[in-house]
């Protein structure tokens, strides 16, 4: 064999960043020159880059590369450490409960997912301690025992029947429409299985885990990535665990409890109805929150809304006051961006850029001093922060009376030293964020973050001017900033709000993949651009007619546009 006229070559190069290089014979796995650059100090490599290609472990090099490691630190290397513990805790189950099925269902703020397990008639099974146990040992028996885990093509219609065999009906019901006429499955010990991306080869890699009871089903829990040499201590928050519950019960009741289910549903005209009872169950959850407050409404004087990028809280703030003025109280919005320092005056981060989610790119003094003057009957000129310039303005005087609320918006809003000096009994805290979503199947999660980075990258480009690029490439400074500033003090919230709705992807794909799709190759927001796509591909796009039937004030009209909400301000 030749290629462009040459012979082939007989060995090839590995070259690394920090300029040391490594031959080898051609065919070699990549793992190969890994471990004879890989210095003691170095974090767990897991995968690798080659020329700017995500790869794994096992890819046989035919051609001289650049080498990039990619650790358990990195965003794509926790996510592949998470999917491949995935596999071997599903492997360890089926050798010993082979009558049951393992569910993954939803992340754990201190790393780790709620785990749930079923009887094959669908009824659900609570391991019981001892049980966990023999789980968790049986998992690491299969690590000590540093088994391959390798993958295979295999024919579309052989791996549908594996799915048959095993009881995995949405995998058999989201594959069976895929266009290749092959998918990849990986296989541990004998037992295969689809998972969505990439696995380390050996299961030695997987040091790091342990289970335990909790609620009815389990904690599979799992260092965080900045935090990869240790499993954080457990802490149980029950109402968020709640949100969580009620959501996947249901999905199940409503039979919608993976993308397989879903798709059918839009395949056969049922996205209208989809669509108008995720909304309603949003009405329902606003209605509830609203009488809350209306029934304190003698001491409540400030409503605080916080959450994460792209969770919907200027949307919820505009709908809450709806609500609130059908209880005949008098919303007054305060928003919290007018109150950013000016652009020279904002922190910076480590590598130099613009912190703006530091609390201290928010002018608090002058905010608490404006909040205090309001609650006391005084008067205050509003600041205007233009995002264009960088600069403060001053805009038009307010004043409230005694029956009006305060309506606060933004991501500090549950940080308490912006209320300091105002009593408890007078705030009421709402805490927002897409906490769940759709799973591509019982054993392949697709991560909230990722719902929320569409809807940004989506908005964006149509308000902001932003490339999805440009979006992808700030993003994880973005998610530095949620960790550091705006989920430590989510507990303060009286209220979760949940503001995932089942059916947005399919509404988002549509306008996400042409996005997606001018990222340019080559570049590193090509890869996490590459990996969005993928996923995006099992899910049915909504037709036309129902994405315009999509209500006029829902919370996915924020990122796709048409909301009737934009405009109102009622307060003004």
């Amino acid at each position: 064999m030749t290629i462009n006229g040459a012979p082939p070559r007989a060995d090839v190069q590995a070259r690394f960043p920090d300029g040391r290089a490594f031959n080898g014979p051609a065919g070699s796995m990549v793992s190969s020159f890994v471990e004879a650059w890989k210095p003691e100090e170095q974090d767990e490599i897991v995968a690798v880059l080659v020329d700017g290609k995500l790869k794994e472990l096992c890819y046989q090099m035919y051609r001289d590369a650049q080498i990039t490691p990619i650790t358990t630190k990195d965003s794509d290397g926790a996510r592949i450490y998470r999917r491949t513990l995935s596999f071997l805790l599903v492997v360890a189950a089926r050798e010993l409960f082979p009558q049951l099925q393992i569910m993954i269902e939803h992340s754990m703020p201190f790393g780790g997912y709620y785990c749930q397990s079923f009887a094959a008639d669908g009824s659900m099974y609570n391991l019981e301690e001892a049980e966990l146990k023999a789980l968790e040992g049986r998992m690491r028996d299969l690590v000590e025992a540093d088994l391959p885990i390798k993958q295979s093509k295999v024919p579309l219609e052989e791996a549908l029947v594996i799915f048959r065999n095993s009881g995995e009906s949405e995998k058999e019901a989201l594959f069976k429409r895929r266009r290749k006429d092959y998918l990849t499955l990986y296989e541990l010990n004998g037992i295969r299985d689809y998972f969505h991306g990439f696995m380390v080869p050996r299961t030695r890699y997987l040091k790091r885990f342990t289970l335990h009871p909790y609620a009815d089903g389990f904690i599979f829990q799992f260092p965080r990535r900045h935090a990869h040499e240790v499993l954080q201590p457990f802490v149980d928050e029950p109402r968020l665990a709640r949100v969580f519950r009620d959501y996947n019960d249901w999905l199940r009741v409503f039979d919608v409890s993976d993308v397989a289910s879903l798709n059918r549903a839009i395949r056969t005209n049922r996205a209208q109805e989809i669509v108008l009872v995720a909304e309603a169950l949003h009405r329902h959850q606003l209605t509830q929150i609203a009488m809350q407050i209306a029934e304190r409404r003698d001491e409540i004087k400030v409503v605080l809304i916080s959450g994460p990028t792209s969770a919907g809280k200027t949307t919820f703030s505009k709908r809450l006051a709806v609500q609130l003025l059908a209880l005949g109280m008098k919303p007054v919005a305060i928003p919290m961006d007018n109150y950013f320092v000016d652009r020279d005056l904002t922190p910076r981060d480590e590598k130099g850029d613009f912190d703006f989610e530091a609390l201290e790119a928010v002018d608090v003094p002058l905010f608490q001093q404006h909040l205090h003057q309001l609650l006391a009957g005084e008067a205050i000129t509003q600041p205007i922060y233009d995002f264009h310039t960088g600069q403060r303005r001053w805009g038009a005087s307010l004043r409230i009376e005694q029956e009006h609320v305060l309506i606060i918006e933004g991501i500090h809003g549950l940080n308490p030293r912006l209320v300091e000096g105002i009593a408890t009994n007078a705030l009421y805290r709402v805490f927002i964020s897409a906490f769940t979503q759709l799973n591509l199947d019982r054993h392949s999660r697709v991560p909230t973050t990722d719902t929320r980075l569409l809807r940004r990258m989506v908005r964006d480009a149509a308000h902001r001017g932003y490339t999805a690029s440009d979006t992808i490439k700030r993003w994880p400074s973005v998610r530095r900033g949620e960790k550091n500033h705006i989920f430590p003090y989510q507990n303060n919230a009286n209220v979760f709000f949940n503001s995932a709705l089942v059916y947005e992807l399919a509404a988002l794909k549509p306008l996400a993949q042409p996005l997606l799709l001018q990222v340019e190759p080559g570049t590193p927001e090509r890869i996490e651009a590459n990996r969005l796509l993928a996923f995006l591909q099992w899910f049915e796009p909504f037709p036309a007619m129902e994405a315009v039937n999509i209500p006029s004030d829902s919370i996915v009209r924020e990122f796709i546009g048409g909301s009737i909400l934009e405009s109102f301000e009622p307060w003004r």
